[in-house]
């Protein structure tokens, strides 16, 4: 998203199969030995937000910022954007690898109220998106973890973006769904289920071993 917002569309994507894992990304992300990585000059960047700042910051003269150009709000974005990763994630990954019902809608509740925080985020901005009249930063972080809670609700048959209780975020998760900055990005909820119920049953063959 990051890339096609910079206008940046000569580069080869490599779809990475985390059950088998490459040489090329357990040499590129040795640590963490997860996806994304960015491989720049021959030099890799992983995680999530640094490839987005970094992408931000090499293209800098090429399309318009990613991130806030004032200081307070570029540490808001960024607070915010740590908020989604970490609450957010949590809860709906929770939904999926619970052991229970009741675990599950423990996480559900959770999944819900993290949603409400960042409708309250966007009502107090009163713009199209989060970053204000266009895509930015936190419109990138959180709208990455939207085809997990379609593929989720799917899988579970609920409803964990519930327009009625927060009918600005689904407003605004509608909007940024039809951005040329996804385009051709999201992978199809299908895709995203199936590979969700490998991480389920991978979660669970754990938990029964301990």
């Amino acid at each position: 998203m990051a890339l096609n917002l910079k206008g940046v569309r000569s580069y080869e994507y490599i779809e990475q199969d985390l059950f088998n894992k490459s040489s090329l990304l357990l040499q590129s992300n040795p640590v963490h030995k997860k996806v994304p990585v960015l491989i720049h000059n021959g030099q890799p960047i992983s995680e999530s937000l640094p490839i987005v700042e970094y992408v931000d910051e090499v293209w800098n003269t090429a399309g318009a910022p990613i991130l806030p150009a004032d200081p307070y709000q570029r540490a808001v974005a960024r607070f915010w954007a740590t908020y989604t990763d970490d609450k957010l994630l949590r809860a709906y990954i929770g939904v999926n690898v619970a052991a229970t019902e009741e675990e599950r809608a423990e996480k559900v509740k959770d999944t819900v109220a993290a949603i409400s925080q960042l409708e309250s985020v966007l009502a107090d901005g009163g713009k199209a998106f989060f970053a204000g009249d266009s895509v930015g930063y936190l419109d990138i972080v959180v709208g990455c973890h939207l085809s997990w809670l379609e593929a989720f609700s799917k899988m579970y048959g609920m409803v964990l973006l519930d327009a009625a209780k927060s009918p600005t975020f689904a407003a605004w998760a509608a909007r940024f769904g039809e951005t040329e900055a996804v385009n051709g990005v999201v992978p199809e909820i299908d895709t995203v289920a199936e590979y969700a119920k490998k991480r389920r049953a991978e979660a669970l063959a754990v938990k029964r071993k301990n």
